[in-house]
């Protein structure tokens, strides 16, 4: 963190010097495992959320020579005074290639049970920076974008090069194949000062030796539909994204309410044959 380096020149000169060597390293994200626990953080309006709970269960896997895999489960029970009980599940299971090039995506949701949306697709990004997309589900079509979108694990990757390298904010249009799977956001991220290691008073979860020695960035991502005439974000996801692309402190803002997620467990298996991309 800046602020715990202005003791000496010397001090902030050592410093920067490796910084810079450390910002040339290759990204690394680390397989894993996370549960996060979800509850109310804030609700606006007469006819808001009154309470809410739930649950994040993922499952990050593979590295840049094979590929990376994601398994994404969330239930949120919200509770309104006008409109009742609402249980909403979304599942999602991804593949990315270690390139960044290519992904293959399938979601569903349901709200009390009944299938709300259901997409299965494949997505190749060209040369010349367009998108291309293939959906099996809900019935064969294609959708096809322009302006040098990228996944959302490729997202990640840029995030934690950029808080490495001391920037404030970085912006990127991502395509993740959610909803109906048509649809790039545009999104813009703030990054905090860098949080050096063991810092904080962390959860049980976070103080284990997967993240003993991890540096850590607070950001804030903001997510636009493409043309939106007020600006105004779809949704925000705050979050502390460590160096491994491990995440704690996480809170979700959908505008009218939002929902903060606490690490509940992490498993993060022991390191294979580490890949040499």
């Amino acid at each position: 963190m800046r602020s715990l380096i202005v003791a000496t020149g010397l001090t902030f000169a050592s410093l920067g010097s490796a910084w810079a060597v450390e910002a040339k390293e290759p990204v690394h994200l680390v397989p894993h495992r996370a549960v996060y626990d979800l509850s109310l953080a804030r609700s606006e309006g007469s006819k808001g959320v009154e309470s809410a709970r739930g649950r994040i269960a993922m499952e990050f896997g593979g590295d840049a020579c094979d590929g990376y895999t994601l398994k994404y489960r969330q239930v949120t029970i919200l509770q309104g005074g006008e409109t009742g009980s609402r249980t909403v599940d979304t599942q999602t299971a991804t593949f990315e290639s270690g390139d960044g090039l290519s992904m293959r995506f399938k979601s569903s949701s349901t709200t009390q049970g009944l299938v709300r949306d259901g997409v299965d697709g494949d997505a190749q990004l060209r040369p010349d920076g367009s998108l291309d997309v293939r959906f099996k589900q809900p019935r064969n079509d294609t959708y096809a974008a322009t302006g040098q979108p990228i996944f959302p694990t490729e997202h990640m990757k840029r995030l934690i090069e950029a808080g490495r390298k001391g920037e404030r904010t970085y912006s990127a249009r991502v395509y993740d194949g959610s909803d109906d799977g048509k649809k790039v956001y545009e999104t813009l991220t703030v990054i905090g000062n860098r949080i050096e290691p063991g810092a904080g008073n962390l959860e049980e979860p976070a103080r284990q030796d997967a993240l003993a020695k991890t540096p850590r960035w607070p950001m804030t991502m903001s997510y636009y539909e493409e043309g939106s005439a007020d600006r105004e974000p779809a949704y925000t996801i705050s979050l502390e994204l460590y160096e491994n692309g491990i995440a704690r402190a996480l809170k979700i803002d959908y505008g009218d309410f939002a929902l903060k997620g606490d690490l509940k467990s992490l498993e993060v298996p022991a390191a294979s044959s580490a890949c040499q991309r």
